[in-house]
């Protein structure tokens, strides 16, 4: 999808501020709101976009640590199955197939140590086809941003 300086300068202002008002930025680029609805209509329809969404602060939930676990499955034909349990534990934020010594790598967010403890232990170590695993605790997440346009 080819982008123009208009679309960039939108997408610049929703990536900014998904919830800044169409009309202002229909001011600030000086054309009219239908035709950032119809611009952001046509980014979307190429998948260059996918809607918005709030970011819900977890520390505000009480959930301070963030991990990133490496998981070592026994065989490659393990990984379904174990994407498949992964995705019914709520403490996983993102899951990647990599490349390396992993055969999986997942983002977890918990409560504090112990409860990170307890899912090692009591869910994803359980799960059929994880040999092991290797976690790194995020100390503070230092850059967090989307690519430029």
């Amino acid at each position: 999808m080819k982008l123009d300086g208009i679309d960039k300068r939108i997408l610049r202002h929703l990536m900014e501020d998904a919830r800044t008002p169409i009309l202002e930025i229909a001011r600030d680029i000086r054309i009219s709101g239908a035709a950032i609805h119809q611009r952001l209509r046509k980014l979307e329809k190429s998948g260059l976009i996918s809607g918005s969404k709030f970011v819900i602060n977890p520390k505000a939930l009480g959930y301070r640590t963030m991990a990133y676990i490496g998981i070592y499955l026994d065989k490659a034909m393990s990984n379904p199955k174990a994407v498949k349990e992964l995705e019914k534990i709520p403490e996983v934020l993102e899951c990647h197939y990599t490349t390396g010594d992993w055969s999986i790598l997942i983002k977890v967010l918990c409560r504090d140590n112990e409860h990170l403890m307890q899912l090692l232990n009591k869910k994803i170590q359980q799960i059929e086809g994880v040999s092991r695993t290797e976690t790194f605790i995020s100390l503070a997440q230092q850059i967090d941003r989307q690519i430029s346009i």
